[in-house]
């Protein structure tokens, strides 16, 4: 009997220190604000950034991930599609902003007109290249801008080029500015302009239920505003 209790409680050991292991795939664009939430988790976290795309796509060949958050739903909803079971909920929301060297004096849109190299996540994949490329097509400015286009494999990624002085201008996220300070931003596309701006997270797995919902608490939520994050009102 003696033995039959100790196999338990071992068992039970092992069941909880899986359940405080947890792996995030995580959109580039949370990189810093997520970081800090995850430090005032209980449990045990690792995250892995990168574009949404490359990480719902390594999600659908089996990567071991607990905790999804994407910079679209658009992501989401094909994994649910490919057949991966998860809860989700929406997190976040965000803005769309051309920025500049934080030297730059120009100010406004017309920025665009130059003829300046611009810094964007991959136009057809990654949220951020996708809802920029719609706002420049809503404001009728694609035709002009695409082939001065600079892609990058993810938003911060864009960002670095403009901070290192690789590109002039880019077309990255308000949370992005906000966390870099080699740059500025010149204009704020319209809202209108682009589809809303919605983080969705999901849990894929029994072990990234407790981060979900460590993420919707109001202490999170005062981590992810402070970093320039929306969090949409219950």
């Amino acid at each position: 009997m003696k033995r039959v209790f100790l196999a338990v409680l071992m068992m039970l050991g092992a069941v909880t220190a899986r359940a405080e292991s947890v792996t995030v795939f995580a959109a580039a664009s949370l990189k810093g604000a997520l970081d800090e939430v995850v430090a005032g988790w209980s449990g045990e976290a690792r995250v892995s950034y990168a574009g949404s795309s490359a990480l719902a796509r390594q999600i659908a060949a089996g990567a071991p991930a607990d905790v999804f958050i994407s910079a679209n739903p658009e992501w989401v909803d094909w994994l649910e599609a490919e057949g991966v079971a998860l809860e989700r909920a929406d997190l976040l929301s965000n803005a769309l902003v051309l920025v500049a060297a934080a030297d730059d004096p120009r100010v406004g849109l017309e920025a665009l007109e130059g003829g300046d190299r611009v810094a964007m996540a991959l136009v057809e994949a990654v949220p951020a290249g996708i809802y920029g490329k719609a706002a420049l097509e809503s404001l009728a400015l694609w035709e002009a801008v695409a082939p001065r286009v600079v892609q990058a494999d993810n938003v911060r990624a864009a960002l670095a080029l403009v901070a290192l002085g690789e590109a002039p201008l880019g077309i990255v996220y308000a949370t992005d500015a906000l966390a870099e300070p080699g740059v500025r931003v010149v204009a704020e596309f319209p809202a209108g302009s682009h589809p809303p701006i919605t983080y969705p997270v999901a849990a894929l797995s029994e072990a990234g239920a407790p981060l979900l919902e460590f993420l919707q608490t109001p202490e999170a939520a005062e981590i992810f505003a402070r970093h320039g994050f929306e969090v949409p009102e219950e």
